[in-house]
């Protein structure tokens, strides 16, 4: 038996089998060749999605950019490549991806899998910039999909929870490459803030708002703008940028986030919040995340404020971004534009699951629903093709080899 965490350690996987193939071959040989498996990447997710008392199989060898096509604009790479050395390798060639998350170091099919987003209201999450997909089934095949052969069923084949199989490639979609100054306003009134929410949160190509539901104000908002889509901001509801380098969280050292002070620069080293060259922290802390219609916005904040005697002692941050509307089937985006709250916490689970339970009983009746790689506690509901998501999972696994606790809670087995 082997022992392993995810990336913040809050979760231990012991499983019997702990394989890290080194080729696609390997990775059909393994899978054959086990009886219940699942899929680990970067292991940046706070709950047990991956986990399994057998076989999990990591990605982390399968890291490759196979292929960038300038004619078709796509790049094709192994599922375990992360963001930040994709977005490196392409930029070489002049191309660019939409958007990225706040952390580079992410792998891409895990983060497609669970339709992780970075920010903008023109913006979807990670996963609709995927064409094409190749999935290795329960019984080793390699199989192709792609939006164009199968039109009524890959809107529910690439956020996939890892229920379908194991994603051996991708096929993203790319543009040329653009750049993107970073401006960070600090201490914006809260009262303006909420009156003026969607102009805040549009006012960019990427916006993120960090709080700690505090003294009555949004202590950071993030603003990254396509420098073809004008000049930096000079002001942002009268507050002016900061002029120095600054941390989401505050007192720590900035030489980790990415340039600001609306110094332009390519959109890889803009995008995230964090360098790639920096080992992101580990640890002590563990992140939630609920995704609310985009017009309760301002409802959900103050709602959150009624509990921020008790969010406060256990928050580092809290981050606050939006999404475009998708048709993707288990996105949390899937047919109306969303803006996520998401909550870094301490490491103090049993008071983090109490505060919880009042959050959501807040939040749930707006519509939320919870970031399917973090720490949530009610059973996601809400989502329209769930049931053909349940019947196009038996369809790839009837066996159920790909099947955990986790994917059972979350598909309502």
């Amino acid at each position: 038996m082997v022992s392993q965490t995810n990336w913040a350690g809050n979760i231990a996987f012991s499983p019997k089998h702990w394989l890290a193939p080194g080729s696609i071959a390997a990775l059909q040989d393994d899978i054959a060749a086990h009886r219940k498996v699942r899929i680990a990447g970067s292991r940046h997710s706070f709950n047990n999605i991956v986990d399994s008392p057998e076989t999990i199989l990591s990605t982390e060898n399968l890291n490759r950019v196979i292929k960038i096509d300038s004619d078709a604009m796509t790049v094709l790479v192994e599922g375990g490549a992360r963001y930040g050395d994709v977005a490196t390798t392409i930029e070489r060639k002049g191309f660019a991806l939409a958007n990225l998350a706040s952390l580079p170091h992410i792998s891409i099919a895990g983060a497609v899998a669970t339709a992780t987003h970075g920010s903008g209201v023109n913006n979807g999450n990670l996963a609709t910039a995927v064409e094409a997909i190749q999935i290795v089934t329960a019984d080793g095949t390699l199989a192709t999909f792609s939006r164009e052969t199968h039109p009524n069923e890959f809107d529910g084949m690439v956020v996939n929870l890892g229920a379908l199989g194991a994603v051996a490639t991708l096929t993203l979609r790319i543009e040329p490459t653009f750049q993107i100054s970073q401006q960070v306003f600090p201490h914006i009134p809260l009262s303006l803030a909420l009156e003026n929410i969607d102009a805040l949160l549009g006012c960019a190509y990427s916006v993120s708002l960090f709080t700690t539901y505090g003294d009555r104000t949004i202590d950071q908002v993030w603003v990254k703008r396509r420098i073809d889509q004008g000049p930096p901001i000079s002001e942002l509801l009268g507050i002016a940028p900061a002029s120095d380098k600054l941390h989401p969280l505050a007192g720590h050292d900035p030489a980790s986030c990415t340039t600001q002070q609306g110094i332009v620069g390519p959109w890889h080293e803009r995008l995230p919040h964090f360098c790639m060259d920096f080992t992101p922290s580990s640890g002590d802390e563990l992140q939630s995340e609920y995704f609310i219609p985009r017009e309760h916005t301002a409802a959900a904040y103050r709602a959150l404020m009624v509990l921020s005697a008790e969010i406060q002692p256990l928050l580092y941050v809290s981050e606050i971004r939006t999404v475009k509307a998708d048709s993707l089937w288990l996105s949390p985006a899937f047919g109306r534009d969303v803006t996520a709250f998401h909550f870094t916490w301490r490491q103090k689970s049993n008071k983090v699951l109490a505060l919880l339970e009042k959050i959501e009983a807040l939040l749930l009746p707006l519509g939320a629903q919870p970031h399917w790689g973090k720490v949530y506690l009610h059973k996601p509901t809400g989502y329209a093709r769930m049931a053909d998501f349940v019947s196009l999972r038996q369809a790839f696994d009837l066996g159920g080899k790909f099947i955990n606790p986790y994917v059972e809670r979350a598909l309502g087995h």
